[in-house]
């Protein structure tokens, strides 16, 4: 079998995805980035004879099959529109679109483009939310009405490592991300579990801003969202952003007519419940267990980034390529732009107070001419573009003086 031949766009996270690519017969073959250095450590991971460039256009010359789209978090659509009008399958982490105008851009690209498009969305592949997945899919917890996601990743105001790796510039997207817009890796997993799809949102923060003489430039403040959505199935979902409160964990559950599943926090364990007049045959009313993996590739997947989570979500963008099939939900285009615009229209709904916003399927062309001029973003651009919308629950928030003092001196690179 011959070996895809795959570019990646943004050496950071993008080195990192493309090794397990390595893995699965295919050759990395082009590298670009406009950080040197990232483009060095890239070629040194990746430990091959690549191309390397720093502009996008020259790069996607370079002749490929696919592209992995690691570049900054809002500027995905752009790319993957230019590769699919190429024929090039694309593989996009995290979101797909920054805005609703990119999402419906990226939709009417891919509808005529016969390549593969792949939100890279990778933790409904770790391995307790496979364990979900399995078990709403045999049915035993009846009909699902109600599921929880959240992704908690506090980070120390003294890790300044961290800060010089990941928000090294007073501009960086990281310092602009309303709270509600990480949303795949919380949003992602029940998607995938139960099969619905968010159709209406409200959403709340809670405004707790770094204090005290540390680093920063980030400018939006709160801590966490809080994410109600309804579902084209008439469920409920209860979702994060990106939180940072507590403790670090990924917790989810889901809660059917006759039970519910959820990975137990800080264990790796998973409880399984049934009402007590409908246990299944050979199950306990409460069950705790740790998951296994029961696959062909185990010695792989632990080898893998994000608990395994990393080779998976690369074998099944494989796949699709080679069985010339498009993947399923929640990582094809369509579930990935509800997924973009359910983060989107939950920001709008924090911004007004909690108000709900419908959800737009754009799957009808009435729904797209409703939203392709609407470009509104948080987001300072590559290209330089200013905002136009807040990106904090309190518009106009900024760090201290002190602080935005400290960052220059101690997290930006000269």
């Amino acid at each position: 079998m011959e070996k895809l031949k795959i570019g990646i766009f943004g050496a950071g996270r993008g080195s990192s995805i493309g090794r397990n690519f390595t893995l699965l017969n295919c050759k990395i073959v082009a590298l670009c980035d406009f950080n040197s250095e990232r483009l060095e450590e890239g070629v040194k991971a990746l430990g091959g004879n690549i191309a390397v460039y720093n502009d996008f256009d020259a790069f996607i010359e370079h002749g490929m099959d696919a592209v992995i789209l690691a570049n900054f978090f809002h500027e995905h659509a752009e790319y993957a529109i230019c590769c699919l009008e190429r024929g090039i399958h694309v593989f996009s982490e995290c979101i797909s679109n920054g805005t609703m105008a990119e999402g419906v851009a990226l939709i009417r690209a891919a509808e005529k483009s016969n390549s593969i498009y792949m939100l890279a969305e990778n933790y409904p592949q770790m391995i307790f939310n496979r364990e979900i997945k399995r078990i709403c899919d045999g049915g035993t917890l009846g009909k699902l009405l109600y599921a929880e996601g959240e992704y908690n990743h506090p980070v120390s105001p003294e890790d300044y490592e961290f800060m010089k790796r990941y928000t090294y510039l007073p501009e960086h997207w990281r310092n602009y991300i309303p709270r509600t817009y990480y949303i795949t890796h919380s949003l992602g997993p029940v998607m995938s579990a139960t099969g619905a799809t968010p159709r209406r949102v409200t959403a709340f923060t809670a405004f707790a801003p770094i204090e005290g003489d540390f680093p920063t430039a980030n400018r939006v403040g709160d801590r966490t969202a809080v994410i109600m959505t309804q579902n084209d199935d008439g469920s409920i979902f209860r979702i994060t952003g990106c939180a940072a409160f507590g403790a670090h964990h990924n917790a989810y559950r889901v809660c059917g007519t006759e039970g519910q599943i959820e990975n137990l926090r800080g264990t790796g364990k998973i409880m399984l419940r049934y009402n007590n007049w409908s246990i299944p045959d050979g199950m306990e009313e409460i069950n705790l267990y740790e998951p296994q993996w029961n696959d062909k590739d185990t010695d792989l997947i632990k080898q893998s980034g994000h608990g395994g989570a990393d080779y998976l979500t690369a074998r099944m963008f494989v796949a699709c390529i080679r069985e010339k099939k498009q993947p399923e939900h929640p990582f094809n285009v369509h579930s990935a732009v509800a997924m973009s615009s359910t983060a989107i229209m939950a920001h709008r709904s924090v911004l007004a107070g909690g108000q709900p916003f419908d959800i737009p399927d754009f799957r009808l062309e009435s729904e797209r001419l409703a939203w392709e001029n609407d470009y509104s973003t948080p987001f300072i651009g590559t290209d330089g573009s200013q905002p136009n919308i807040a990106c904090s629950s309190h518009p106009g928030f900024a760090p201290t003086e002190t602080q935005l003092d400290l960052y220059q001196k101690l997290i930006v690179k000269r």
